[in-house]
């Protein structure tokens, strides 16, 4: 998978991305599968004053849909949209990097350290340990 822009909020997470073996939804589904592991493991091995009750609510999620064994973070499905042409790419791009403007977390999109926008601003490929292929 090549990462071409991102954002990281507290309660979603959105990608520009290109998969190159298999199809999309199939590299979504491993990217969640390994995420979700990850972020259990570091939630249980890091003491934070609201990791019980996120175990709890992830276990609850879990055996609710049925779906995940111990914990289930991520939502079912994705919602993919084709970028075919420079215009909705520049919208796209333009509209995940102002997700944290809009949750009034920062004031401009460069003081957000969770998102792709310094790795175009400056032309950095390599930004908070995410390899950035920007599509300009």
């Amino acid at each position: 998978m090549s990462v071409h822009a991102y954002v990281y909020m507290t309660s979603h997470i959105h990608l520009i991305v290109t998969a190159f073996d298999g199809e999309l939804q199939n590299v979504i589904s491993d990217f969640k599968k390994h995420t979700s592991k990850k972020l259990v493991k570091a939630i249980q091995e890091h003491p934070e004053s609201r990791r019980e009750w996120l175990l709890r609510k992830f276990s609850f999620e879990a055996q609710k849909s049925g779906r995940a064994k111990n914990y289930k973070l991520w939502q079912d499905g994705f919602h993919p949209v084709i970028l075919d042409t420079l215009e909705k790419i520049e919208q796209r791009v333009n509209y995940i990097h102002y997700n944290p403007i809009e949750a009034e977390i920062v004031f401009q999109e460069r003081d957000y350290v969770n998102s792709s926008y310094r790795n175009h601003e400056e032309d950095n490929a390599v930004f908070c340990n995410v390899n950035v292929e920007p599509l300009w």
